[in-house]
C-alpha cells in the first residue's frame, strides 16, 4: 500500500523534501506489483520531470495546473457540489470516515483533498482503497483528461489509480490536446451525486498537503 503514499506526495505541492524523496518513491513505483509496466513508465516519468530543473520551475507548472480552474481541482467534491451548502456536511461525514479509522488531518487540510484521501488509502487494505477509487472514478477520469488535454505528465497518477479502481485508462489519442485552460474544459464537470460508497455524502474545497495518522 505505499504506493498510494508514493502517489500522494506526487500529487502533492512540490517541496525540497519531496524531491529529496523522489529515488524512494521511483523505487516504490518500480516495484509496486498494482501497476502494469505501462502505468510504471508514466508515473517513472513523472518523476523524472519532477526532478529536474529548479524547484521554482516545478512550483509554477503544479501551481498553473492545479490552482488555476475548477476542471483540475484536486478537491473532489468540488467536482460534487460545487460550492453549494451541501458540502460542509459532506466534509464532516468524510473526516469522520477517518476519525473511526484512526487518521488524523493536520491543521488546514481538507478530506476530500485526494493527497489526502491517497494517504488514508495508503493504511487501509487494497480491497476498501479499490472501492473508494470505484466510489469516485468518474471524477478521477474528469481530472485525468483535463491532464491528459494539456499532455501533463500529472496524467500519470489518475491513469494509475483509474487501473488499480478496475476502471479502463484514458485514450490518449483520443483526447485533443489544448494549451491553455479553456474554459469549455470547466463545463464538463458533472455536478450530481457521484459516490456510492463511503464518500456518497461528502463535499469540496481548498487546501493543502498530505495528512497525518493518529499515534
Amino acid at each position: 500500500m505505499l504506493l498510494f503514499k508514493a502517489m500522494s506526495a506526487l500529487l502533492s505541492y512540490p517541496s525540497e523534501e519531496m524531491r529529496l524523496a523522489l529515488p524512494e518513491i521511483a523505487d516504490i513505483v518500480g516495484k509496486a506489483p498494482l501497476l502494469d509496466p505501462v502505468r510504471r513508465d508514466e508515473l517513472l516519468a513523472l518523476i523524472d520531470e519532477l526532478a529536474q530543473g529548479q524547484l521554482l520551475t516545478v512550483e509554477e507548472r503544479y501551481v498553473d495546473l492545479f490552482d488555476r480552474g475548477r476542471a483540475l481541482s484536486l478537491h473532489l467534491f468540488e467536482h460534487l457540489h460545487g460550492e453549494s451548502r451541501d458540502r460542509g456536511e459532506a466534509m464532516v461525514e468524510l473526516k469522520r470516515l477517518y476519525e473511526r479509522a484512526g487518521f488524523e488531518l493536520a491543521a488546514r487540510e481538507l478530506p476530500d483533498y485526494l493527497p489526502v484521501l491517497l494517504e488514508y488509502l495508503s493504511c487501509r487494505d487494497l480491497a476498501e482503497a479499490r472501492d473508494m477509487l470505484s466510489d469516485c472514478a468518474h471524477i478521477l477520469a474528469t481530472i485525468g483528461r483535463s491532464l491528459v488535454a494539456r499532455r501533463s505528465r500529472y496524467a500519470a497518477v489518475l491513469q494509475a489509480l483509474l487501473v488499480i479502481a478496475g476502471e479502463r485508462p484514458i485514450e490518449v489519442d483520443k483526447v485533443p490536446p489544448v494549451e491553455d485552460r479553456p474554459e469549455a474544459l470547466d463545463r464538463d464537470w458533472v455536478e450530481q451525486p457521484a459516490f456510492g460508497g463511503p464518500l456518497a455524502s461528502v463535499d469540496p474545497a481548498a487546501g493543502a498537503p498530505a495528512a497525518q495518522r493518529r499515534t
